[in-house]
């Protein structure tokens, strides 16, 4: 019996090397890009996270169509889109009536239905599939890398500005008022997502790449209030999330990033089910 277990959980990781990686890939993107999403739960902007990492694919396909599965080609150019949607998006909010999240919706199905046409245009449907959806057991050393560089940077970053950044989540006119840093913490906020939003595609394609950085801190709130426990606590859902999602792969011969998400989803929403805050449970017993 304790063999079977440890062959179930160990084994995949033991005797292949691209399900370390993919394991590598999955563990440092929760590292980087689940504190992020605690922010930005925090700061109701999951939604528009979702706009921009969907809204990367124009550039990343005219790279694509370029340069081929060229990591750092596909990286400038999502990143060159997703600076010029988020700098449209922000004129169209300032000069017209649009909201804000209606200007992205606007941008993110205009910037997906250009992208999957020009990958169409000159390629097969395995490459826009590898696009949309990434394939994580496929990553190479030098994704790896792009990948480890973003958590780095992330890391450094949110560190330096936590102050900031987590005021700035609940009272950012205090902090402009007082601590001089609001314009600094947003942008920093602004930069680290889509820094990371472009490494995430690099393993779980366009569609995947919010999934790991959102769901984990989507749960965590379920959980608790205090968010210097959320973010601990995100990641370690995200972890969970990434060994689970690569043995469900891997045993159950599905996609690797949809399984990956698929567990963080479902994570979450047993949580919004269960959890101590905020969910269906503690709502009901507190009305009993």
């Amino acid at each position: 019996m304790i063999t079977t277990i440890t062959d179930f959980l160990f084994t995949p990781f033991a005797d292949y090397a691209f399900m370390r990686r993919a394991l590598a890939a999955c563990a440092v993107l929760a590292l980087g890009g689940t504190p992020l999403g605690v922010f930005m739960t925090l700061r109701r902007m999951t939604l528009v996270g979702d706009a921009m990492s969907h809204a990367i694919l124009p550039g990343v396909a005219v790279a694509f169509l370029a340069f081929g599965l060229s990591v750092w080609p596909m990286t400038l150019g999502g990143l060159a889109t997703g600076i010029a949607v988020a700098f449209i998006a922000s004129l169209l909010t300032r000069y017209t009536q649009l909201k804000e999240d209606s200007a992205f919706a606007l941008l993110y199905l205009l910037s997906i239905a250009t992208g999957v046409t020009l990958v169409s245009l000159k390629s097969s449907g395995a490459d826009l599939l590898h696009l949309l959806f990434g394939d994580i057991l496929a990553i190479d050393r030098e994704a790896l890398l792009l990948v480890t560089a973003a958590t780095c940077l992330s890391l450094g970053v949110i560190a330096a500005l936590y102050r900031q950044m987590v005021i700035e989540c609940f009272d950012p006119d205090f902090l402009k008022s007082t601590l001089h840093g609001g314009n600094a913490a947003n942008a920093a906020f602004f930069v680290l997502l889509m820094v990371n939003l472009i490494a995430a595609f690099q393993a779980l394609g366009t569609l995947m790449a919010l999934g790991l950085m959102i769901l984990p801190a989507i749960a965590a709130r379920f959980w608790t209030r205090n968010i210097d426990a959320a973010m601990p606590l995100s990641i370690a859902f995200a972890l969970f999330a990434s060994v689970t999602g690569l043995l469900v792969s891997y045993h159950g011969k599905i996609p690797a990033g949809p399984a990956v998400v698929l567990v963080a989803g479902t994570m979450g929403f047993v949580s919004a089910c269960l959890g101590r805050y905020g969910s269906v449970r503690s709502n009901l017993s507190e009305r009993g």
